[in-house]
């Protein structure tokens, strides 16, 4: 799929010139296709339908580029939290619909490059600095809303936390093991106000 999206791009991009934002796109496809290993820059080259020389015009090198895809990726992340949290609904609908959103209609690209960075971080002290970015911001706003269905002080951030690890372990888990029901109600065991 990715590669389709790279082609199309690419054939698109051959009437226009490349800007560093097509090569993050690219970088990001390939993220999730094939993980870091991926991001090469002439497979993106070929890929893209371009010398390297269009890379090297907007990149000093590989690095360059994968800072620039951590620092795309951490904004964008930050960015979808503050949006999804900030829908004027109440706590308890907006976290249901955060768990929908990665429960039920998973972004499997979204979660290939998530876990592809999250992977990186591990080795990588830029992108152990993005992924702790997203983290704090996901966990402080998704805390709040812990707040806001009345748990204390010190029970909201551990709701956070177990919310977050729910949505990662749960998209890794079998569907046919964990049905939907089971998922719909271990939201809501999640997500219910302290007792």
């Amino acid at each position: 799929m990715a590669r389709r999206r790279m082609a199309r791009r690419s054939t698109a991009a051959g009437a226009r010139r490349l800007d560093a934002a097509d090569w993050i796109e690219a970088a990001q496809d390939a993220l999730a296709e094939g993980g870091i290993e991926a991001v090469r820059v002439e497979p993106l080259a070929k890929i893209l339908a371009v010398t390297k020389g269009s890379f090297y015009w907007h990149f000093a090198d590989r690095r360059a580029l994968l800072d620039a895809v951590l620092d795309t990726w951490a904004h964008g992340r930050i960015a979808a939290i503050r949006q999804q949290v900030a829908t004027g609904r109440d706590p308890d609908a907006t976290l249901h619909h955060l768990a929908d959103l990665y429960t039920r209609r998973a972004n499997l690209r979204g979660l290939s490059i998530e876990l592809a960075i999250r992977a990186l971080a591990r080795t990588d002290a830029a992108a152990a600095r993005a992924v702790r970015a997203v983290d704090r911001a996901r966990l402080k706003l998704v805390g709040a809303l812990f707040s806001g269905l009345g748990w204390p002080a010190a029970g909201a951030p551990a709701r956070a936390i177990l919310f977050y690890s729910f949505l990662f372990g749960e998209s890794l888990l079998d569907a046919r093991t964990v049905t939907a029901p089971a998922r719909d109600k271990a939201v809501r065991a999640l997500i219910a106000p302290p007792p």
